[in-house]
């Protein structure tokens, strides 16, 4: 990394907050090494640090025809609630990020509990990003139900507001029941910032309808026009003012150029987005400082776009 970017935050010229995505599958189990990467994101500027979440994967075999091509057992994955608990201490100043966070597959007053402490630890510099999944092999590991996880992703988003806001909640749902009961101690934000990903039109209407945000996942123009159709149709009847609603897509280093970027930063910005994420995996790199080199290349072009 070159000096002249260290410790400067990116300027859009739009307040839109610039975060990296946590090469997950990529980084491998070295401590040293997630420390140089943490360390490396918050010098360059980057607001936020952003982490996939899956507990468990299978092979690729025939007993998981659903992972191919995807994950199989031999892919890592850093359990968030502890990597971002790490990495409080050691990037300071960036935002954590679950993006997303697997809801229905854990249990609800545990992950309230869990973000709340990040949330102390980070100053309230904790924002959660919560989805459905697509991997009934984690569910069943986990004890929990992978039909009906749609309709309890919905009570347990209400569950944690209510955990996240009053030190006291009595809840009776159809999944949860909480008795004067609550977290101590509570949250620096009350509550903590939760966002929605996904690609499914319902998630994104879920989103609107429940969320503080979403999470666009990465795809096609035309994928990311739907998305965007689907969003300010539903803010429009929900009448819900755009101005207060987040909105984050990534932009991949692997097979785009310069030029890919800036093309892709300027349409989403258009859109009036108010995060965006730089997602280095998938392009080859073998070490640590390709992914910061690749970041800071991503900085030198879209700073002060």
């Amino acid at each position: 990394m070159s000096e002249s970017h260290s410790s400067q935050l990116f300027d859009s010229g739009d307040d839109i907050r610039f975060g990296a995505v946590f090469p997950q599958t990529e980084i491998g189990a070295d401590p040293d090494d997630i420390v140089r990467y943490a360390k490396g994101i918050q010098e360059l500027g980057f607001r936020h640090i952003l982490a996939y979440d899956h507990v468990l994967s299978g092979s690729q075999q025939a007993h998981h025809p659903k992972l191919v091509n995807r994950y199989d057992e031999n892919s890592p994955f850093h359990e968030v609630f502890v990597l971002f608990g790490y990495l409080a201490a050691i990037a300071p100043d960036l935002e954590m990020v679950t993006g997303v966070l697997i809801l229905p597959q854990r249990q609800t007053a545990l992950v309230a509990k869990q973000a709340a402490t990040l949330d102390l630890l980070t100053g309230g510099k904790t924002r959660i990003g919560v989805g459905i999944g697509w991997n009934d092999i984690e569910y069943r590991g986990l004890g929990e139900q992978f039909t009906n996880r749609g309709k309890r992703i919905e009570e347990q988003i209400e569950v944690l507001r209510s955990l996240w806001s009053d030190p006291i909640v009595n809840y009776e749902g159809t999944w949860h029941t909480i008795e004067h009961a609550g977290l101590a101690p509570m949250p620096v934000q009350r509550p903590i910032p939760l966002w929605i990903g996904g690609s499914a039109e319902v998630a994104v209407r879920r989103a609107v309808r429940l969320a503080d945000g979403f999470f666009a996942s990465s795809g096609s123009q035309a994928t990311y026009e739907r998305l965007m159709a689907i969003i300010r149709d539903e803010l429009q009847v929900r009448e819900r003012d755009p101005a207060i609603f987040g909105i984050e897509p990534r932009i991949s280093v692997a097979g785009t150029t310069a030029e890919d970027w800036k093309r892709s930063y300027a349409w989403w910005r258009e859109q009036g987005i108010t995060h965006l994420s730089v997602n280095t995996m998938g392009a080859g790199f073998t070490e640590i400082s390709q992914h910061l080199v690749a970041l800071e290349s991503v900085h030198t072009e879209l700073s002060g776009q």
